[in-house]
């Protein structure tokens, strides 16, 4: 199939639809990704079934796939400023597709390794979908509209995880087919419907010398105001990629639960992502503005994974999911900060760039993430040491919430009335 890139560009008039399109995408997106979360751990253990070497190999894994992804984002990214966001969309979903059936169909851990690899260097989705965001969204408006993409990707996360672990009984290998028959869902989906957002004239020439990671790092933190917004970034994306790294095994070792306890807790999260990105974020920068809410935002997650790290029962773990409201929204007001400090040519390269340090973090959680579970994984509660990966992501998480805090103070904080006025204007 030859991949089209003078698809119909958006008029203003159609942003509000273009919008609905890139949301549906998001959605089949992270449902697909959702449904392999409660069993890639179980498919890794029936090729190390040591507790101790299947948390080891299933760091290698999650590396694979995030170090790939670190150096694949950025030149995506820097692609879809040349030749529009649809094209590199329409790249990433064949890539998913191909990563989940070869997944499947994996019968070492070495192939298995080399099919992540090989997905995480096509997949630059979420980088290209926040740049198609910024294009179609004013300035003033986009912390909300990434509020309601985060919403998709909580929405996958409610539907994705449960479907995951019900077809994991069922058949350990059947998530893995069914999301890449999502993904080419998606992909047909992006071919005949997608619209291109990205003028002819916003486009830019391809330079192959800054579309790498020190290139696009080196322009984010030149953005006026970005300096410590990097900082908070990273940190928090450590912390929230080391979670997402033990979450499904350390709950296994902890609570003996299986891909259907996980997929419901993650259901759960699910859920709390898409109540507070879909409609309470408003109401939160309507009191607080974006930069406060940031510091708000990451406080609140720094105090769930030190709870999270002590839970002693699995109820536990759902209690503080649902008291964890103010995390959830936190990322999108960083984000929002971000973008609107670059201009309509770069929304690419800077969402590229953003994608690469979340993929640089993504490389470096499982190294520190796999390491701390295995010291620990002979451990059984109520030893409190169990929680050790938690406590850790609790003190990256805190550290990113004090620069935000610093940001706040050496930056004019923007007026809560200004924040909620711009929401009230927002389309759907």
């Amino acid at each position: 199939m030859t991949l089209r890139t003078t698809a119909p560009e958006i008029p203003k008039q159609g942003r509000s639809a273009g919008m609905a399109f890139i949301m549906i995408a998001v959605l089949i997106d992270m449902v697909s990704i959702g449904l392999i979360v409660p069993v890639l751990p179980a498919l890794v253990g029936s090729f190390a079934p040591d507790p101790t070497e299947q948390a080891w190999w299933y760091g290698a894994v999650a590396f694979a796939f995030g170090f790939a992804n670190f150096l694949g984002a950025p030149v995506l990214g820097a692609l879809s400023d040349r030749f529009g966001r649809r094209p590199i969309l329409l790249l990433g979903f064949c890539g998913l597709a191909l990563n989940f059936f070869a997944t499947a169909m994996a019968t070492s851990l070495a192939v298995l390794i080399g099919v992540r690899l090989i997905g995480g260097a096509m997949q630059a989705n979420a980088a290209v979908a926040n740049a198609y965001v910024a294009d179609i969204t004013p300035p003033e408006q986009r912390a909300r509209r990434f509020g309601m993409l985060g919403a998709m990707f909580g929405m996958g996360f409610i539907l994705g995880p449960v479907m995951g672990g019900i077809l994991g009984a069922i058949n350990l290998h059947l998530p893995f087919y069914v999301a890449g028959s999502l993904a080419l869902l998606n992909l047909a989906y992006g071919y005949f419907v997608l619209p291109e957002s990205l003028s002819f004239a916003q486009r830019k020439p391809m330079a192959w010398r800054s579309a790498n990671l020190v290139s696009a790092l080196r322009n984010l933190t030149r953005l006026t105001g970005v300096g410590l917004l990097v900082a908070v970034m990273a940190l928090a994306s450590l912390a929230q990629f080391m979670m997402h790294t033990v979450w499904v095994l350390a709950n296994s070792l902890r609570f003996g639960w299986g891909p259907g306890e996980n997929g419901w807790s993650l259901f759960a999260v699910g859920v709390m992502a898409v109540l507070v990105q879909g409609f309470l974020l408003r109401r939160f920068l309507n009191w607080f503005g974006t930069r406060r809410f940031a510091v708000i935002g990451l406080s609140s997650g720094a105090m769930a994974y030190l709870l999270w790290g002590l839970a002693t029962e699995g109820w536990m773990m759902y209690a503080v999911i649902a008291c964890n409201v103010f995390a959830f929204g936190a990322t999108a007001a960083v984000q929002s900060l971000i973008s609107n400090s670059a201009d309509e040519h770069s929304q690419g390269q800077t969402m590229g760039a953003v994608s690469s340090l979340n993929s640089l973090m993504a490389v470096a959680a499982p190294v520190l993430a796999t390491p701390l579970l295995a010291m620990v994984s002979h451990l059984t509660l109520p030893d409190w040491r169990v929680g050790a990966p938690y406590y850790f992501c609790a003190l990256l998480q805190a550290c990113a919430a004090l620069f935000a805090l610093r940001y706040l103070r050496t930056h004019k904080p923007e007026p809560a009335s200004a924040a909620a006025a711009t929401f009230d204007s927002a389309t759907h």
